[in-house]
């Protein structure tokens, strides 16, 4: 018995190494592919070695000038930050709904409200766009900002259903017995203690929309392109340009979707919503 157990515990062991040495290889090829235009973002030429034969800032310009970056990002700004305010002010309310009232089929509102957040956003999003199109809202910023509003509404009442289940009824009953109406046991009750998690889902929300590009890419023109179409364009379209300016604007992206993701870690951490997510399904 201690010579087969000594066996099974080596056996263990080196799935581990195993399982740890993909993990370490994989991180090591997206390591050396973001550094890779990173590197290039700011060198001169590089037709051989390990670096290029120069550095220099030039190409940054270079991108913001070609691909005109200061609109790209006022269009994206205004946006994301469209998305985020009509999903949280519609989504909240939505949520607790659904989280304090039982109706017939409910189960199945769950299920539709599922759908846009599990599938992949191409599936629906050409005949979201041939709708948007025969309403004349296609290229323009308010059709990019409905088809985002698609999977982002339904990612709010999600992500917020279980942080107004946590929240004790009693609380709210004796609001309304001190006088409270229902717009204010809302408004000066349950915001306070809701602010945690419509903070978690506005930024998950924005990071997601900045990230977004078949229903943008769909939906949007020259005008009302967001940052990730603009470098999908940049890079795919015909034409002739400069690859260090290409990957100038990719940083730009990385840059913004890093500092994007770092905001929302400090508000949400991610193992605490499916942890309430599974303490609301066990009740």
């Amino acid at each position: 018995m201690t010579a087969v157990s000594f066996m099974a515990s080596r056996r263990r062991a080196l799935a581990g190494w195993a399982v740890w040495g993909c993990v370490a290889f994989f991180l090591l090829n997206l390591a050396a592919l973001i550094l890779s235009v990173v590197v290039n973002s700011f060198g001169t030429t590089w037709f051989s070695g390990w670096l290029p034969q120069g550095f220099t800032t030039a190409w940054y310009a270079d991108a913001w000038k070609e691909f005109a970056l200061g609109e790209v990002l006022q269009v994206t700004l205004g946006v994301t930050l469209a998305v985020v305010a009509l999903s949280l002010l519609l989504g909240v309310p939505a949520a607790y709904a659904l989280a304090r009232r039982d109706f017939p089929g409910k189960r199945l509102v769950l299920l539709l409200l599922l759908l846009p957040v599990l599938l992949p956003p191409i599936t629906y999003g050409i005949p979201l766009a041939t709708v948007l199109y025969k309403f004349h809202l296609a290229g323009t910023v308010t059709g990019v900002v409905a088809a985002n509003l698609v999977p982002a509404l339904p990612f709010v009442v999600l992500v917020m259903t279980p942080f107004v289940e946590q929240i004790d009824a009693n609380v709210e009953s004796a609001a309304r017995m001190c006088g409270a109406r229902t717009r204010q046991v809302f408004s000066r009750v349950l915001v306070p203690l809701l602010t945690p998690g419509i903070l978690a889902a506005g930024i998950l929300v924005l990071v997601r929309t900045v990230a977004m590009f078949e229903l943008t890419f769909l939906v949007a023109d020259a005008d009302s392109q967001t940052l990730i179409v603009a470098l999908y364009s940049a890079a795919f379209t015909p034409g002739i340009r400069a690859a260090q300016a290409i990957d100038a604007m990719a940083v730009i992206y990385m840059a913004l979707s890093a500092v994007l993701l770092v905001v929302a870690l400090l508000f949400v951490n991610p193992t605490q919503i499916v942890a309430q997510v599974k303490e609301a399904t066990a009740e």
